[in-house]
């Protein structure tokens, strides 16, 4: 039901953490001019961090600094009057709330937990999020034209010390070529038609829309609960969301086509952009005969592919109809990464199938065709997959992982640049930290006079 989202927003933000803080007993730790960091905001940081990590010494130390760093920063974004608009506020208030409710197991779940409305909930931490942004633009704007060179990429590599050089665990990288069978007029039909019928029902008042939808809806995510689902304009596909907006509650809607299949919606409330309604999906199957072809196509191109009489490229072009890797020569992008390696951990989140199917193929070999699900479009396929390279585990090096080196010598780049701007900024401002943290092995010196 939900549209394509990406996969990197899986770990909770800080924003979660402020919620989870302030259970915590307060106290005041730091000052930066009229702003002050409590404990809970420290606290809520380590929440996000690994148990590993929590137990590091001095984690504690570099979080309230980067709290430091962050007021300052969103002090000279004022000052020089950087903007973050309302509507960029609350689009990252909504992609953080959809966070939580994953973890909590739905809206009227968090709104349970905190005891306030979801729209209380945005205006408590309106603030915090603005300032966020804020210092995150302030950012970009000191650090945003940093580059490094190959000479100083090679540099940073060599003044890494030997046990803290990272070790990078295998890497894949695939292509595919898939054929989704082709829905016939009949196979919708077959669908629009029980549908039909299951609202017929429904309007009747001979069953409640609550046990067709556990009985009938092909939703995986809503079905045990009735259908129902509680979201925000925005996070449906247009089709949905425009019948839910033209609903007053307790109506059900007319069937309603969407690129899942058939729907129909009961609306239940509305308050402003947050709604909640049930539902129930009918997706249409495909023929068996429909499959037979799919099946049979792919073989051809199997065989074509094992006798040489035709490239990779060729026949990803001739026998593929998978829009998102067609026009790719069918290569597979890792959603967490947007890079063409996965990890295994990354690799069982998303497609547990296709290690099996790869796992025995050198470099360049392709897999027999296979049946599988596509968990982004929800239909069923064929699909040839070909092993593009396998990087086996190694420690960093300049050759293999040159990017990723790249990119951690341009951080830490930054980083100097903005502990540099940092200091500069110190002696001007009020800062005062509390005795427990006065020993702390902080990257600069906050406690230094003007």
């Amino acid at each position: 039901m939900f549209r394509r989202f990406t996969f990197f927003l899986v770990v909770l933000c800080s924003f979660t953490g402020q919620f989870h803080a302030q259970k915590l007993i307060n106290q005041i730790v730091a000052q930066v001019g009229d702003n002050i960091i409590l404990w809970s905001d420290i606290e809520a940081q380590r929440l996000q961090l690994s148990e590993k990590e929590r137990a590091e010494n001095g984690k504690s130390c570099q979080i309230l600094e980067q709290l430091l760093i962050e007021e300052l920063l969103v002090n000279q974004a004022l000052l020089d009057s950087l903007v973050v608009s309302d509507e960029q506020v609350d689009s990252e208030m909504e992609n953080r709330l959809r966070i939580m409710e994953g973890k909590m197991g739905g809206r009227e779940n968090l709104e349970a937990f905190y005891g306030k409305s979801t729209v209380a909930i945005k205006e408590e931490f309106r603030t915090i999020i603005k300032n966020k942004m804020l210092a995150q633009e302030m950012e970009r704007k000191i650090t945003g034209d940093i580059s490094v060179t190959p000479k100083e990429v090679a540099a940073f590599y060599q003044q890494l010390p030997k046990d803290s050089i990272p070790y990078i665990n295998m890497k894949l990288s695939f292509q595919q070529i898939v054929q989704f069978p082709v829905l016939t007029p009949a196979d919708k039909k077959l669908a629009y038609d029980q549908l039909v019928e299951i609202r017929k029902q429904i309007v009747s008042g001979s069953r409640p829309f609550e046990t067709m939808a556990r009985l009938k809806s092909m939703d995986p995510g809503s079905a045990s609960q009735g259908g129902k689902i509680s979201a925000s304009k925005g996070m449906m596909v247009p089709q949905f969301e425009a019948a839910v907006f033209d609903l007053k509650p307790g109506e059900v809607s007319e069937i309603v086509e969407t690129m899942y299949g058939y729907h129909i919606i009961k609306l239940f409330s509305r308050k402003g952009d947050d709604y909640t309604c049930l539902h129930i999906l009918i997706m249409p199957e495909y023929s068996s005969q429909s499959i037979s072809i799919a099946a049979a196509r792919m073989d051809s191109c199997y065989q074509l592919l094992s006798r040489n009489e035709i490239t990779w490229d060729e026949a990803v072009l001739r026998f593929s109809n998978d829009e998102a890797t067609k026009q790719n020569k069918g290569v597979l992008t890792n959603p967490y990464t947007m890079d063409i390696y996965w990890d295994m951990e990354q690799l069982n989140e998303i497609d547990q199938q296709i290690y099996l199917l790869t796992d025995a193929l050198e470099s360049g070999g392709v897999s027999l065709p296979s049946l599988y699900m596509d968990l982004f479009e929800r239909k069923q396929g064929i699909r040839i997959v070909r092993l593009q390279n396998r990087v086996v585990a190694h420690q960093a090096n300049l050759e293999q992982d040159y990017a990723l080196i790249k990119m951690a010598a341009e951080n830490d780049k930054k980083q100097r640049v903005l502990d540099d701007w940092t200091e500069t900024k110190i002696p001007n401002a009020y800062i005062r930290l509390d005795a427990q943290f006065l020993d702390c092995d902080f990257r600069v010196n906050w406690l230094k006079t003007p």
